[in-house]
């Protein structure tokens, strides 16, 4: 599949998951692993944040609560899910939302202190030049905290490229690890995080395989 029309077949399918109400459903599937990520950027008073691929921003408000003077950036291909995120943060003010795919060029370096991604980076075209992106943007010492549930060792996620119909990069963890330590990521933790299983729930990959999260940290002697 060719890039332009692998993003416009991305944008297409999170179009029509915002439109149906599966935005918000998805910030609820993903509030575990997206939680502990989150926790493990520790925004801080007075730091620019970004989450890569916000859907209904709902990261993004987390940061901008901890602070008002905290600048919280969300950026999505999908413009309906930014119009939902924009309504959803409105009493916000320290809130940005931005309709466009990553890399975005008008973006500018060493600008964030934390960056986020939840269920993203294997769709983009290029890979290694969306990770290169990353660390451009961060300042010396920024983290990445990227998540995603299609890896290799998730085999109950193996046939999600031809359900959606869209390609995707399937990665290995260490494949993961060794992605971002080639554009100059030092890996800070990589672990899996599973949901508890509730006795009223049927087992699922959720509890067994779990999101698998990769950290990355900026060198402090990064050019």
């Amino acid at each position: 599949m060719e890039e332009q029309e692998q993003l416009e077949r991305v944008e297409q399918v999170f179009d029509e998951w915002a439109s149906n109400g599966r935005a918000d459903k998805m910030a609820d599937g993903h509030h575990v692993a997206a939680s502990d990520a989150f926790a493990r950027l520790d925004v801080q008073a007075g730091q620019h944040y970004l989450d890569i691929g916000c859907g209904n921003g709902y990261t993004v408000r987390w940061a901008a609560q901890i602070d008002e003077s905290v600048q919280a950036c969300g950026l999505d291909l999908s413009e309906h899910m930014i119009r939902h995120a924009r309504v959803l943060s409105a009493d916000l003010p320290n809130t940005r939302f931005i309709h466009a795919p990553f890399p975005l060029e008008l973006l500018k370096p060493r600008v964030f202190d934390a960056i986020f991604s939840m269920e993203v980076f294997y769709y983009l075209p290029d890979l290694t030049w969306s990770l290169l992106n990353v660390i451009r943007l961060l300042k010396p010492g920024g983290l990445f905290a990227c998540v995603v549930d299609y890896y290799e060792e998730n085999p109950d996620s193996h046939d999600w490229p031809d359900r959606l119909g869209v390609s995707m990069h399937r990665l290995s963890e260490e494949g993961w690890r060794l992605a971002m330590e080639a554009v100059g990521f030092d890996i800070v933790e990589q672990r899996r995080v599973c949901s508890e299983l509730d006795s009223a729930e049927e087992q699922t990959w959720k509890h067994v395989a779990g999101s698998l999260l990769t950290l990355g940290r900026r060198p402090l002697d990064a050019a």
